[in-house]
């Protein structure tokens, strides 16, 4: 993320790049050693995204957004805001009625925490993003105090649904995000991503790897 940031111009084409992570808590630029309790065999790795502590694992969407904010003229709190509402506009499709909390950034299910937002800005050009809980193993979260709250309770879309499989959720996801962030067009996924040959026909809107 940071060599495709430092590289990019004023012609590079936004990404969204969608992945899972093996179980790792990540400590972001403020993070505070006392919120981790016992991380136990899980590694703790510093990280650059603002924030601070959290835990990635399998079962979790991890969709990290290269976007020049320049460009758009856009500001870090229009972002934030902006996938904040493309994941409750992609809940809210599954049938989960989730909000936005002005004093904690995220998404939450009756003041449970579903997704977590992480993001730094480098020369104008953002990197890092979100986590929206799948279906995965939520006790390590119980290990440290989850974005600096001790008392945050941690959910995920199984808890309330059958989740879709997780293709269909990503596209699902990252289209409803190009919506919120006001590109022109859906995203254009690529064969990296899918494993199926897709059209490169991208102007104005996120390639997704």
């Amino acid at each position: 993320m940071r060599e495709f940031t430092n590289q990019r111009d004023g012609a590079t084409i936004d990404q969204f790049w969608v992945l899972e992570h093996p179980p790792v808590f990540t400590q972001g630029l403020a993070g505070r050693s006392e919120y981790v309790i016992d991380p136990g065999s899980i590694p703790v790795i510093a990280s650059d995204r603002g924030g601070q502590i959290t835990y990635h694992g399998p079962g979790q969407m991890i969709v990290y957004l290269l976007i020049d904010l320049r460009r758009r003229g856009k500001g870090i709190r229009w972002l934030v805001e902006s996938l904040e509402q493309g994941v409750i506009a992609t809940l809210a499709d599954l049938g989960i009625q989730a909000c936005a909390d002005a004093k904690r950034p995220g998404v939450y299910v009756q003041d449970h925490k579903i997704a977590s937002l992480g993001l730094r800005v480098r020369h104008g050009c953002t990197y890092h993003g979100l986590a929206l809980n799948v279906d995965m193993d939520l006790q390590p979260f119980q290990r440290i105090h989850p974005c600096g709250y001790a008392s945050l309770s941690m959910t995920q879309i199984s808890d309330w649904r059958d989740p879709p499989s997780w293709l269909l959720l990503a596209a699902h996801l990252t289209k409803q995000l190009a919506l919120a962030l006001e590109y022109h067009a859906a995203p254009v996924w690529s064969k990296r991503s899918t494993g199926i040959e897709l059209p490169f026909e991208y102007q104005g809107y996120p390639h997704v790897v």
